[in-house]
């Protein structure tokens, strides 16, 4: 994998598990019917791609990773065009990986419900950890880790404020459908960082690392599959309630 680049990363580690996860979760089609819907789902995409691409931008303009010579095929302003590319995506390899492992995950047997106070709790949740990602910010050693709470912290505000105890009935869906997609994009971001197609700053990092792997960014694909998991868990659920 000498000379890996930003496309063939693609190639390599995102589109193979797509395509099997496509013909894998087409045999579950009837019974994820209530997990992958088309509005939450584009919705989802869209939102990530509009959400992560001025935080995207601003971190490489400071400087919080860089891409190596040759490795990136053209920019769309200063992220290139693969790693829009990879917003994209990401979410549709959890969003099939959900709708495989969906099936085999019971719903809670009582309904569930959201009081005021339920709500209030999910948005102090949410919000303590923006603000620990604030406070982070303020040091170099823990500004990546401070970017990725305070970036992170507003969704999960609304997501637990909309349904924390739901996805607390579901959490044994929510960890298989978060855990393992994440772990295999971090497994994946550690080969790229290894073939030089990106660098991470030492100065905006703790320098703690899991098998070479910066902390921060298994951070990273923690937080943005949680998101799309718990997005399109709560959908349904939310979808009858309103009906």
């Amino acid at each position: 994998m000498a000379g890996l680049t930003y496309l063939a990363f693609h190639a390599v580690f995102v589109v193979p598990p797509l395509i099997g996860l496509v013909v894998v979760a087409g045999r579950y089609r009837d019974n994820s019917r209530q997990v992958v819907r088309a509005v939450p789902f584009f919705a989802i995409v869209l939102l990530a791609l509009a959400y992560t691409t001025p935080w995207d931008n601003y971190l490489i303009h400071r400087g919080v990773w860089w891409y190596g010579d040759g490795a990136v095929a053209d920019r769309l302003w200063l992220a290139p065009i693969e790693e829009y590319l990879f917003v994209l995506l990401l979410p549709v390899v959890a969003t099939l990986w959900l709708a495989v492992v969906s099936p085999s995950f019971e719903w809670p047997a009582e309904p569930v419900t959201m009081t005021i106070p339920d709500r209030s709790l999910g948005i102090l949740a949410g919000s303590s950890v923006g603000i620990l990602g604030l406070a982070m910010l303020t040091h170099d050693p823990t500004f990546y880790m401070g970017a990725i709470l305070a970036w992170a912290g507003p969704v999960l505000a609304l997501q637990w404020a909309v349904g924390w105890s739901y996805l607390a009935a579901r959490w044994r869906l929510v960890t298989v459908a978060t855990i393992t997609p994440a772990i295999y994009f971090a497994a994946a971001d550690r080969i790229a960082i290894e073939f030089g197609i990106w660098t991470i700053s030492e100065r905006y990092t703790t320098g703690l690392a899991v098998s070479g792997l910066p902390i921060e960014e298994g951070a990273f694909f923690l937080v943005t599959t949680l998101f799309v998991v718990q997005g399109l868990v709560l959908y349904p659920w939310v979808f009858e309630r309103w009906r």
